[in-house]
């Protein structure tokens, strides 16, 4: 994980919300600075959504940043310019996504392979993308101005649905891609090859591709192994295989993994990242390999990627907890 440095400011213009946010620039230089623009998105639902966009307004004004964010969270966050996306996200230095995983997964999409970091602050559930709970916020801002955070570079996994007679829809994923039997009580049935080598048929509830993010999601409750983020791998993991020899499959994320619906009854679902996705019919063709793009997570210095697992996770064994007590 590489050092951060200061993070540079981008022009702003436009139209209507820009409007402010070009003044909260303007005021920021007449006080002899730069001003930032940080892009906020949140789960505007969640019961402590808007006490901590509160809170996160008043620590940014002060660390010199301008405030921006989509309608529903500019609607609880004081002093913050309302911008439509893609424009919100063109605009910012950096983002700021409060919620849980599917806040992190929703920015992800939208800032759809533009290099601004991300920090995700958990005000949700478990939270694994998630880099810092609210009651760090307030000391991340503060290194965030001051060019301290460290990034971690994430991969992402296009998905490409090939049907007879249409065009191909492409879709991106940071944690997974996944085909379910959808609505149907029956098994589907899916053919698997790797780079052009088939691997076997299977009968089954679905079929997960997962990244190193995404390890700890679906395919984890499936029973799939958790890829360290650095590992340059997709796992492949079965829902509910009608077979007792099923195991997850890791292969390297330069392979080309080919997904075949070759079942003859109930309707099948794709679903990328649990955000978008689409029915599919039986002789689809769904084909996951690595993006080029990727995405960069921000965190506060001494992050443990192990460290969220034992905390997440509840792990607790004997030898962790007497090195810690000792620590």
């Amino acid at each position: 994980m590489a050092r951060g440095v200061r993070i540079a400011p981008q022009r702003a213009g436009g139209q209507c919300g820009v409007s402010r946010l070009l003044a909260l620039e303007r005021r920021g230089k007449r006080r002899g600075g730069t001003m930032k623009t940080l892009a906020v998105i949140a789960n505007c639902g969640k019961p402590r959504a808007a006490q901590v966009l509160q809170r996160l307004a008043a620590r940014a004004r002060a660390a010199g940043w301008a405030l921006a964010a989509d309608a529903p969270t500019a609607a609880l966050l004081p002093d913050a310019a309302a911008l439509p996306t893609p424009e919100l996200f063109e605009r910012a230095d950096a983002v700021l996504a409060l919620g849980g995983d599917g806040t992190m997964l929703r920015a992800v999409r939208e800032l759809d392979g533009r290099d601004k970091p991300v920090l995700g602050v958990n005000i949700g559930g478990l939270g694994f993308l998630t880099s810092i709970g609210e009651e760090e916020l307030d000391g991340a801002i503060e290194a965030m101005s001051r060019g301290r955070m460290a990034f971690r570079t994430h991969a992402i996994a296009e998905c490409r649905v090939e049907r007879a007679g249409a065009e191909p829809a492409v879709y991106r994923a940071l944690n997974d891609v996944v085909i379910t039997r959808g609505a149907s009580p029956r098994m589907i049935t899916l053919e698997l090859a790797v780079n052009g080598d088939a691997v076997t048929s299977y009968a089954c509830d679905g079929l997960i591709v997962a990244t190193p993010a995404g390890s700890t999601g679906h395919s984890l409750s499936a029973g799939g192994p958790i890829l360290a983020p650095e590992t340059d791998a997709f796992v492949i993991t079965l829902i509910c295989p009608h077979t007792l020899s099923s195991r997850p499959l890791i292969v390297p994320d330069r392979s080309e993994i080919a997904v075949t619906v070759a079942s003859l009854g109930g309707p099948q679902t794709l679903s990328v990242d649990g955000q978008v996705g689409q029915a599919l019919r039986d002789g689809d063709r769904v084909l996951v390999r690595r993006s080029d793009r990727s995405v960069r997570f921000m965190h506060l210095p001494g992050h443990s990627y192990f460290a969220v697992l034992r905390r997440k996770l509840h792990w607790s064994g004997s030898n962790v907890q007497a090195r810690q007590s000792r620590s």
